[in-house]
């Protein structure tokens, strides 16, 4: 029998030769989005990289990201009145300080945990993750003197096989909670043109692309090239940071080189789309090519633009065109803004995540209620565009 066992990594410059041979099917455990990544991570995010080993053979990969959470990170807007202060500062003793989570906490879905099916069974493999989280916390207990309070495993479909080793999590009392969905457009191969999606749309969703183009006026939309990422970067960030703020709750604030050492490190792997009017930026997009997925990634624009000429939505349409035109198979949205993305033709596909707090009862009960709190489940009407 081989013997397994992992080795945590701090840099992706220390990875084992294999790792890239081993994950080709997803761009977010590649070394070059790794280590754009390490170069711009959010100031209180620190990623480490697992490598499980069967003997010195490389089977399995996990991606672990230690965050720092406080309560201005966390919750943005501080307009509310007394009571809800009040009740996000309790939340924020439960959530504030040391957590640990398995994946990527930014950007939806499962990019954390891969292994050779043919190599390591899924909970040999899963259990030397959990050893590796177990080492990492007290590693960081020892050097930092912090203590993790959340793990978090994240993002996975309804029909991952991770569920079927529920007990490897219960085990180790941590609990499965459904979260936002992942909004996913599937292209159908018979879309050549964005010409051919428009056909496909029922004569009220035609109508609402053709306004949302109309109202696009004299807004020109482009590519950006590394330099131009470069000299437009305060600009970039600004728009970023007035989507951002906007949300309620965010567990972490890019850096403002994240989009240029991303395009320095993936290249045409990573694109940045801007908006101008008079040739001034008042918005952007950025896309995450993988593979047949393409992947939205972080947006911003000028709110004094977004109404008058349907900025949002059609950013929305661009992405698929773009994916359209590229011979993509879907486009990954993400989360937020369920309603509208639905209603260009995405697909919500319901998420789990694994957690727990590591210090009482009453206190995973409250972590209960503070990630449906930041995460919630909302209602919202989906919608039915193709004919």
């Amino acid at each position: 029998m081989p013997s397994t066992h992992f080795k945590i990594y701090n840099r992706v410059s220390e990875l084992p030769k294999l790792w890239n041979e081993l994950v080709t099917h997803d761009v977010f455990l590649q070394i070059l989005f790794l280590g754009g990544l390490e170069q711009s991570c959010p100031s209180n995010i620190t990623p480490f990289y697992v490598a499980v080993f069967n003997d010195e053979k490389l089977v399995g990969v996990a991606i672990m990201q230690r965050v720092e959470m406080y309560l201005d990170d966390v919750f943005r807007k501080t307009s509310d009145n007394q009571l809800k202060r009040t009740a996000k500062a309790l939340i924020a003793k439960i959530v504030r300080g040391n957590g640990l989570v398995v994946g990527n906490l930014m950007h939806t879905g499962q990019h954390g945990l891969y292994y050779k099916e043919d190599s390591i069974s899924q909970s040999h493999y899963l259990t030397e993750v959990f050893n590796a989280v177990e080492a990492l916390s007290k590693d960081i207990k020892t050097k930092h003197n912090k203590t993790i309070r959340i793990i978090g495993f994240k993002d996975y479909f309804e029909n991952d096989s991770i569920h079927n080793n529920i007990k490897l999590f219960e085990e180790r009392k941590m609990y499965k909670v459904q979260v936002q969905p992942n909004m996913i457009l599937s292209i159908n191969p018979e879309w050549k043109t964005v010409d051919d999606y428009v056909f496909s749309l029922k004569k009220k969703y035609k109508r609402r692309f053709k306004t949302a183009r109309k109202k696009q006026g004299n807004i020109l939309c482009k590519e950006l090239a590394q330099d131009d990422i470069e000299t437009a970067s305060e600009a970039l960030y600004a728009l970023y940071k007035n989507v951002s703020d906007n949300a309620k709750v965010n567990s972490f604030v890019l850096s403002q080189d994240h989009f240029l050492c991303l395009k320095k490190s993936m290249q045409n792997n990573f694109k940045v789309f801007g908006y101008y009017l008079e040739n001034e930026l008042v918005g952007f997009y950025t896309l995450i090519l993988n593979g047949k997925d393409l992947e939205t990634y972080f947006l911003g624009y000028n709110k004094a633009f977004q109404s008058q000429h349907q900025m949002y939505l059609n950013m929305l349409f661009d992405m698929l065109s773009f994916a359209i035109d590229n011979g993509f198979e879907t486009v990954v949205y993400a989360r937020t803004a369920m309603e509208i993305k639905s209603s260009i033709g995405a697909k919500p596909n319901t998420m789990h995540i694994y957690t727990k707090h590591t210090n009482s009862f009453i206190a995973n009960m409250i972590l209960k209620f503070t990630v449906n709190k930041l995460n919630p489940i909302k209602k919202w009407e989906e919608r039915h565009p193709f004919k």
